[in-house]
């Protein structure tokens, strides 16, 4: 009952939300700061986390194809993983531990200092001020955070494969080319596209309906980046298996 109640009490947030899409007033400089927020404050550690992630893969593929002569393979298969999975998801983990968290504890503290309360008194919707833009913005923002995580991932990929273990530059691209196409690229942006609207939507939800003080924020915290990182595995699945469906469908 507990589960079916929180599905439906996000369900409803999102109902609610959107149904202010169309609506006036449209405050443009709401979209911006929670742009800048999810987006630019997460740049860093997406790249960061990016980088390793491509240099870690590389080095494993280039031991592992080395013991059969086709480490020159290890490009496109670090590229393959990146672009469809690893970027995509380890993107949303990050901002689940980051802008997830940051949104329930922001909500949640305005929640128990009566602020969301003061809103409403001055004829100000909520959810329109406060949850909307956030969503919006975290749809915008995190394709282009797991596109940079891709194109940072797999230059470290390059520097630990061609500089550091000697791998002939000439075929590491050439099967990168070939292995790794445009429409793999792709349906990791319609992932992240996904993945940003859920990680936003929980720490809204956690935070917009918090209850019990400090310890009740710090709980809806805590929540908000649990349920992100496990709803992201969980949706990641479903999104792979209608995505493949799709796509090999199309090529067939």
């Amino acid at each position: 009952m507990r589960f079916l109640e929180a599905v439906g009490g996000h369900l409803i947030l999102v109902g609610r939300a959107l149904a202010w899409l169309p609506r006036r007033p449209v405050r443009l400089a709401n979209y911006l700061e929670a742009g800048d927020f999810i987006g630019f404050g997460s740049l860093p550690i997406v790249l960061l986390v990016g980088a390793f992630t491509g240099m870690v893969m590389s080095l494993q593929s280039v031991a592992a194809f080395r013991q059969f002569g086709l480490e020159s393979f290890a490009g496109g298969t670090t590229g393959k993983a990146l672009s469809i999975e690893l970027g995509p998801v380890l993107t949303s983990l990050m901002l689940a531990g980051r802008a997830g968290a940051g949104m329930a504890t922001e909500l949640g503290t305005m929640r128990i200092t009566e602020q969301i309360d003061a809103l409403e008194s001055m004829a100000v919707n909520p959810i329109q001020y406060l949850v909307l833009p956030r969503l919006i913005a975290a749809m915008i923002v995190t394709p282009i955070l797991a596109l940079l995580f891709f194109v940072v991932g797999m230059g470290g990929a390059w520097l630990v494969a061609v500089v550091l273990q000697h791998v002939d530059q000439g075929q590491w691209v050439a099967n990168l080319r070939d292995i790794v196409e445009p429409i793999d690229v792709i349906q990791g942006l319609i992932k992240s596209v996904f993945f940003g609207f859920l990680v936003s939507l929980v720490g809204c939800y956690q935070g917009y309906n918090a209850t019990g003080g400090g310890r009740g924020v710090g709980m809806g915290t805590t929540r908000a980046v649990v349920i992100a990182s496990v709803a992201t595995l969980v949706v990641d699945y479903f999104l792979s298996d209608i995505l493949l469906s799709i796509f090999r469908g199309g090529r067939g």
